[in-house]
């Protein structure tokens, strides 16, 4: 039982570092395109979108340092559980919403230059 409990506990220290890694390429992403992209494509703002994956960020790495605290403290004694919380949830579903949807709708916009249709010329 404690392998199976320490192989749980492990998938799910590893499901909370993919969150926490999504938000944050959601963040930096959000971070590098200029505001008037998230204007011209019909989406929310920049600064309203940065202080959402903002806080999915905070929230995912809050998540992610009590599982590894969890897992180095119990390890594969006893099943940690599912503590993932609303609030990661809340950060998964604002970082997929970001990555799924905005990303590509800002994708390209306000770099100006030669931009031909098949690439710079």
């Amino acid at each position: 039982m404690s392998m199976i409990n320490g192989v749980l506990n492990l998938l799910f220290l590893v499901l909370a570092a993919g969150i926490f890694g999504m938000s944050v390429y959601a963040l930096i992403h959000a971070v590098r395109v200029p505001a008037n992209a998230f204007v011209s494509a019909g989406k929310l703002q920049k600064n309203l979108w940065l202080l959402i994956l903002g806080l999915a960020t905070l929230f995912s790495a809050a998540g992610a340092w009590s599982y590894l605290n969890a897992f180095l403290v119990v390890g594969g004694v006893a099943f940690i559980g599912i503590g993932v919380g609303i609030f990661s949830i809340l950060a998964v579903i604002a970082a997929t919403v970001y990555i799924v949807d905005v990303k590509p709708a800002v994708k390209g916009m306000g770099r100006g230059g030669n931009n031909g249709p098949y690439g710079p010329w």
